[in-house]
């Protein structure tokens, strides 16, 4: 009977660390300033992919008029 407290008891405080954990990690916002960085580099990159669509043709111009000034060093 003794020996069925100490694995009650046991159990119990496995319980009871696991629960302290789980509420930790729930309570944690570290998280969340790295999520919204992450989220606004992935709006800056469609803008950006959004932007070179757009603009194709001037910046295909753009392009060619540097390599052309670049060779004729």
């Amino acid at each position: 009977m003794e020996r069925l407290i100490v694995l009650r008891n046991d159990w119990q405080r496995v319980c009871c660390s696991l629960l302290m954990r789980i509420q930790m990690f729930l309570n944690n916002s570290r998280g969340q300033g790295t999520t919204e960085y992450a989220i606004l580099v992935g709006v800056l990159v469609v803008i950006a992919i959004i932007a070179v669509t757009a603009f194709r043709g001037k910046l295909q111009e753009l392009w060619e008029a540097i390599s052309s000034g670049i060779n004729g060093l």
